[in-house]
C-alpha cells in the first residue's frame, strides 16, 4: 500500500478509457474528476487502505462526471392530488403554450420589433391587448412573478410614503415571502390598521394622512380567518380611497379568471370582479389558477400602469420571450372560451368523478395490486385554502409505505405519491393521461 502505486493524472488521461472519457466529457472536466479521485485515493492510502486500481479510479470519476452533467430539473409524475404543487412547478402548461415556447426559442422573434413600422417595438404589447380584452382593464403589464409585481407597485407608487394594510392581511406565503418584508424593500412605510381578526373602515380613516400613497388589499392566499371576523369589502375600500384621493392596490395572488364555485369549490375572487369593484390596480400570478407560466401580471388604470412601466425596476423584472409566448398562448384559450378543455389546471379541477374512478380501476387491473378508494384532492398553490375536491385514488398497502414512496421517487421518471392511512396512494386527478404508460411501468418494476 504505497502512494507510488497510484497512477499519475497524465497516465490516466492517455489510457484507452481515459481517451474515451475525454471524448465523452471533455478534457477539462475529465481532468478535474480524475484529480479529485486521486486526492481521495491518496487520503485513503494514508489511512491504511488498499491502493485503488486505475479501473476503480475511472469508475468513481465517471460516476462523478455523470452526476455533474446531469440536469437536476427534470419532469416528474405528480400523483399527490395537489393540482398547483409549488414544489413541483405549479401549473403544467397547455399544449399550445408548449408549442409557442418551442417556436419562439428555436428562432428569432418579434420580442421587441414592430413588423409594420420596421422599427424597434415594445415587449409589453404582446400580452397587454389579450389581458385588456379578457379583463376589461385599461392597461396591463407583465413581470416575472407576482412578488415582483407587488414590489414594483409599492416601489413606483409609494416609496418613502405610507401604505395602509389590514393586520389580517400581513401574510407569509411559501418560500418565506412576507408582505412586511416586501414593504421594506420597496422603501414604503407599512401602516397596520385594525386587528388580526377585525378591521373596519374607521380604522383606515384614523390612519390616513397626507403621506398615504396606497391602500393595499392582500388576498389571504393560503389561510382562512373564521369566527368573529370582519374586513371592509373591496368596493368599500375603493370608495374610501376615492374620497381621499388614494388608490387601492389589490394583490389577488391566485389569478383566477374563471369562477371556481362552478366546480364545487369555494368562490375565489376573480380578476374581473376586482376591476368591476373599482380597484384601480390589480396584481396576480400567471402560474397558479390562470394555468400559465410563472409571471406577475398587473392590470388597471392606464395612468398607474404607465408609472410602473416607466420605473427602472420594471426592466430588472421583465419577462423573457419564452414566458410571454406561453402566457399569450394560454390567454388565447380564455378568449376562445376553451380554458376548461385546454388548460391542464382547469382540466384537473373539472375532472369528472366517474372518469377518475375508471382510471384508478384500470391501474389496479394493470398492476394486479392495490384497491380504489375515495379520497380528496386539493388545489394548492396558495389558492382556496381548506377547499378540496372528491376523488378516487389507487391505494397500495405495503409493509413499509415510506420505503415504497422513496423507491417511486428514485424511479425514471420519478413518481411523487402521498401516504394516507399508512398506504401509498396515487391520485389520477394530477396525473396527465400521456404519463399513464410510464406510471404503470414504474409501478410494475417497483412492486415486483
Amino acid at each position: 500500500m504505497s502512494l507510488r502505486d497510484l497512477p499519475s493524472v497524465e497516465r490516466l488521461l492517455q489510457s484507452e478509457i481515459g481517451q474515451e472519457t475525454v471524448a465523452e466529457f471533455g478534457r477539462s472536466l475529465t481532468l478535474q474528476a480524475l484529480q479529485e479521485q486521486l486526492q481521495l485515493a491518496r487520503a485513503s492510502v494514508r489511512a491504511g487502505n488498499t491502493t485503488p486500481s486505475a479501473d476503480d479510479i475511472f469508475t468513481a470519476a465517471r460516476a462523478a462526471l455523470h452526476k455533474w452533467i446531469s440536469i437536476p430539473l427534470v419532469p416528474v409524475i405528480n400523483a399527490t392530488g395537489v393540482i398547483l404543487h409549488t414544489n413541483l412547478g405549479r401549473a403544467p402548461l397547455c399544449s399550445k403554450a408548449q408549442i409557442a415556447m418551442r417556436d419562439v426559442a428555436k428562432s428569432y422573434s418579434t420580442l421587441e420589433y414592430d413588423l409594420v413600422r420596421g422599427k424597434r417595438g415594445k415587449r409589453e404589447v404582446h400580452a397587454e391587448s389579450l389581458l385588456q380584452k379578457l379583463t376589461g382593464a385599461e392597461a396591463a403589464l407583465v413581470v416575472n412573478n407576482n412578488a415582483a409585481a407587488v414590489l414594483l407597485a409599492l416601489t413606483a407608487l409609494a416609496r418613502r410614503k405610507e401604505v395602509l394594510v389590514s393586520r389580517s392581511q400581513l401574510i407569509e406565503i411559501g418560500g418565506g415571502f412576507r408582505i412586511p418584508d416586501v414593504m421594506r424593500q420597496s422603501g414604503a412605510k407599512l401602516i397596520e390598521v385594525g386587528t388580526t381578526n377585525r378591521t373596519h373602515l374607521n380604522d383606515f380613516e384614523a390612519a390616513i394622512n397626507e403621506r398615504t400613497a396606497l391602500i393595499l388589499r392582500a388576498h389571504h392566499s393560503n389561510f382562512k380567518i373564521i369566527g368573529f371576523t370582519t374586513e371592509p369589502s373591496l368596493k368599500e375600500l375603493v370608495r374610501f380611497g376615492q374620497e381621499h384621493g388614494v388608490p387601492v392596490f389589490d394583490d389577488l395572488g391566485s389569478g383566477a379568471l374563471l369562477d371556481t364555485a362552478q366546480f364545487g369549490l369555494g368562490h375565489e375572487p376573480t380578476v374581473q370582479e376586482s376591476l368591476q369593484d373599482g380597484a384601480p390596480l390589480v396584481a396576480f400570478s400567471g402560474d397558479k389558477l390562470l394555468g400559465g407560466p410563472q409571471a406577475g401580471i398587473i392590470v388597471g388604470e392606464e395612468t398607474l400602469v404607465k408609472r410602473l412601466r416607466k420605473h427602472p425596476l420594471a426592466r430588472a423584472i421583465r419577462p423573457d420571450k419564452l414566458c410571454l409566448a406561453a402566457l399569450c398562448a394560454t390567454l388565447q384559450h380564455y378568449l376562445r372560451g376553451e380554458a376548461v378543455s385546454k388548460i391542464p389546471v382547469w382540466q384537473m379541477i373539472a375532472a369528472e368523478d366517474q372518469t377518475l374512478q375508471n382510471r384508478a380501476k384500470r391501474w389496479v387491473k394493470q398492476i394486479g395490486q392495490g384497491e380504489v378508494v375515495a379520497s380528496r384532492s386539493t388545489v394548492g398553490g396558495g389558492s382556496l385554502p381548506e377547499e378540496t375536491l372528491p376523488t378516487w385514488v389507487l391505494s397500495i398497502e405495503v409493509r413499509h409505505p415510506n420505503a415504497l414512496s422513496k423507491q417511486l421517487r428514485s424511479a425514471q421518471p420519478a413518481v411523487i405519491a402521498r401516504i394516507e392511512k399508512d398506504r401509498v396512494v396515487l391520485d389520477p386527478r394530477t396525473i396527465l393521461e400521456e404519463q399513464e404508460e410510464e406510471l404503470i411501468r414504474v409501478l410494475k418494476q417497483t412492486l415486483q
